[in-house]
Formats: structure tokens, sequence, C-alpha cells
């Protein structure tokens, strides 16, 4: 490994626009493994960058940090990944952001109808809870978090 493709924490820090107390809780999740030059001084690798940047977009995405760990140990930790690691990345995220957007969907389409019908309760909705039917699969508006047919 070159020196060129070692960079500081400061440095990663201004490529990624995360603060350096931001990386240091990510290094301790795993997810970035930096090196020690002989100074003791923590140096990452470039593609370090591309990580650090992925788990911001994951977040914003609304994948939860465990879920971001799980996905980013499958990629080499000794090399830069590849554009192939980083597809297989993308497939095993797919099916958790297929989730996220039909949940998001049933809520934007289900959100009027909840609102307007002004008792803003779940448990007492005669429109979308007749009987309290939802609160046999737990607590929450399980209607707008879930297909109507899990429900009834």
């Amino acid at each position: 490994m070159h020196m060129n493709d070692l960079i500081s924490i400061g440095q990663l820090a201004e490529r990624t626009g995360l603060s350096v107390s931001a990386i240091r809780f990510y290094e301790t999740k795993g997810l970035v493994t930096p090196m020690r030059n002989s100074g003791g001084q923590r140096r990452f690798l470039r593609s370090d960058i591309r990580r650090l940047s992925f788990v911001l977009i994951a977040q914003q995405l609304g994948l939860p940090l465990r879920e971001i760990e799980t996905v980013l140990s499958k990629l080499p930790k000794n090399r830069t990944p590849t554009q192939k690691d980083w597809t297989g990345i993308s497939k095993a995220i797919r099916a958790a952001l297929d989730d996220q957007i039909a949940r998001l969907q049933r809520t934007r389409e289900n959100l009027d109808g909840c609102i307007g019908c002004g008792c803003l309760s779940l448990k007492k909705c005669k429109l979308y809870n007749a009987d309290d039917r939802a609160s046999a699969k737990g607590p929450g508006p399980q209607y707008l978090l879930r297909e109507r047919s899990e429900i009834d």
C-alpha cells in the first residue's frame, strides 16, 4: 500500500463532511478501520471516503445503523472495494428500501383519510380501525405501517 492511499482523520472529515468525533464513533462501530502511523496517528484508506459516504446515504434513507454495520461488514477491509463489491451491497439493501418505500406510499395514501376523520386515534377510528381490530397486531398506527390485508 502506498502512502498516497492513506489520509488523515482531518482529511477524511473534510471530504465526507463528518466531524472527527463522528468518524471516531463510526470507527468504534467497525465501519472504518484506520491504521496507525509511526507517531500513532490514525490513517484511513481513501476508499473510506466512499464507505462513510455510503453510511450517510443509508442513514438518510432510514436504514438503522445496525443494518448498515451488517451490510458493510461484507466489504473487504484490506483493499478498496470494487464495483462488484458495491453491487452486492446494493442488492443487500434493496429489499429494505423497497419495504420502506411501500410503507411511505401507504402512509401517503391513508394519511388524508386518517387525519380527515377528525379523531386522530386509530384506537377509536371507525373509518380505519372498526372495533379496534388493529390492536391485535401491536401498538401504534398499524394501518399506516402495514398493508391492510396484514391487519384484517
